[in-house]
């Protein structure tokens, strides 16, 4: 009686199974059992996480099993993937579970794939686990070389820079994981530029390691090496170029390109007039070349003005000049910078100068007679060639040129060279009691110059 009882009871706990067991691993949280029941270990899903190495040139690359732990192996169980790249990039082995990547990944493209398992009970077609999701990820290999950003790379920074002053930061970036390994840690290098920059290899600063003449260079091209693995052998490199240029610091002085001049100018020139040019040249460009020039010690004949499209200075006649007072000036000219800071007045100590020497030329003045007019007195009937009187005229010249005497247009008398008149004709008071004469004085070596006198002469 009692074993009758007993046996559908035991028939309909094995019949409820499968129901049970699906009930309890749809569930997420541990079932408790009932006081003084046997314990049983929670059946799902066996796996681990799952990697791929990218670049892998296998056509099949084994990544993993997806296994239920209520598999016994007699191949009733066929499993599924689902979900990014499942059937294309990624394939399973329907009876094992295994998992195989069956195309060439590249992490930097994609760095992980979710799919979907499933596992079904061939003989009822059913779910014998729960769909699941899980990840494969794409481990990293160092396959990508550091590329710098923001490429060209220029800077500017002033000549004489001290060490230590800044000039750029040039930053790459590897696109390899920075969490694997040392694959996208980079180091930087100098590959050109020393010695006149340094980089500070962590950061990529460029920084000024000696002073730089702009005047000697004024462009520098320094070459900079970025290498992943820290720097390791092994590692990959990139390379870029920095363009860096020097700008201008008011750090010479103008010099005169010549320590002494020669300038004439004429006795009869007026104030104002420009007798010539000096010119000092400066190393520097633009403003910090602009000049100023003068006169040292003053000067009460001379002045220096500034040609500022040139840059020359202008030696001008301030008061007039006279041959015969004075036939030559030295002065000496200084020239400076019009804009100089004050942190570079070590550079301007001392003005550059020049000596001028400025000849006064003498202008070839006509000759000039001793008196103002002349008043000869003459007896009438004195024979022919008789002495009448004597003029001169002088050179007021330096150079004291001999004088030629002429009379014009007189038939009645005639003039030596030394100024002597005399009769060529008798002389009638009853004709002509006054006879005025013009005479002229020339110098023998400069026609062009000559002077006309008037000269009276009166009968007794």
């Amino acid at each position: 009686m009692n074993c009758c009882l007993l046996i559908p009871f035991v028939v309909g706990i094995t019949l409820l199974r499968p129901c049970l067991t699906a009930t309890e691993n749809s569930k997420t949280q541990e079932v408790k059992q009932p006081v003084g029941s046997h314990l049983r270990a929670k059946r799902g899903w066996v796996w681990n996480q799952f990697f791929v190495p990218e670049e892998m040139n296998a056509t099949r690359h084994h990544v993993g099993q997806l296994r239920s732990d209520f598999d016994n192996g007699n191949n009733s169980f066929q499993y599924k993937l689902l979900g990014d790249g499942a059937g294309s990039i990624f394939d399973i082995d329907k009876r094992t579970g295994d998992i195989y990547a069956v195309q060439k990944l590249d992490r930097e493209e994609r760095s992980l794939y979710t799919l979907r398992a499933q596992v079904i009970d061939t003989t009822t077609g059913r779910a014998v686990e729960p769909e699941s999701e899980f990840v494969i990820r794409v481990s990293d290999i160092n396959d990508n070389e550091p590329k710098f950003l923001d490429e060209p790379y220029e800077a500017i920074v002033p000549e004489m820079s001290p060490e230590g002053t800044l000039v750029i930061q040039v930053t790459a970036r590897d696109a390899d994981d920075p969490s694997s390994g040392n694959h996208a840690r980079l180091l930087y290098s100098l590959l050109l530029g020393q010695p006149y920059f340094s980089i500070e290899p962590t950061t990529g600063v460029i920084r000024i390691f000696s002073e730089m003449d702009r005047e000697l260079q004024e462009e520098h091209r320094v070459i900079i090496q970025a290498k992943d693995m820290i720097g390791q052998p092994g590692g990959l490199t990139g390379t870029t170029s920095v363009l860096i240029r020097l700008s201008d610091i008011n750090d010479n002085k103008p010099i005169f390109k010549k320590t002494f001049y020669r300038l004439s100018v004429s006795e009869s020139a007026p104030i104002g007039t420009s007798i010539g040019t000096i010119k000092a040249h400066d190393n520097d460009i633009g403003e910090n070349a602009e000049m100023e020039y003068s006169i040292e010690d003053d000067s009460q004949t001379f002045d220096i003005i500034t040609n500022n499209e040139t840059q020359e200075g202008i030696v001008i006649l301030k008061k007039k000049v006279d041959f015969e007072h004075q036939n030559h000036y030295v002065i000496k000219a200084k020239v400076k910078n019009r804009h100089v800071e004050e942190q570079l007045m070590k550079y301007h100590a001392e003005a550059s100068t020049a000596s001028i020497k400025v000849l006064v030329e003498d202008d070839d003045e006509p000759p000039v007679f001793l008196l103002p007019y002349y008043v000869f007195e003459i007896s009438e009937g004195n024979s022919y060639g008789s002495f009448v009187g004597n003029v001169s005229a002088t050179d007021p010249d330096h150079r004291n040129s001999p004088i030629r005497y002429s009379i014009t247009s007189s038939k009645m008398f005639s003039i030596d060279d030394n100024g002597t008149i005399i009769t060529t004709n008798p002389l009638d008071r009853e004709v002509s009691a006054w006879y005025n004469l013009t005479v002229t004085a020339t110098e023998k070596f400069t026609y062009s110059h000559l002077y006309k006198w008037n000269i009276h002469f009166q009968f007794f």
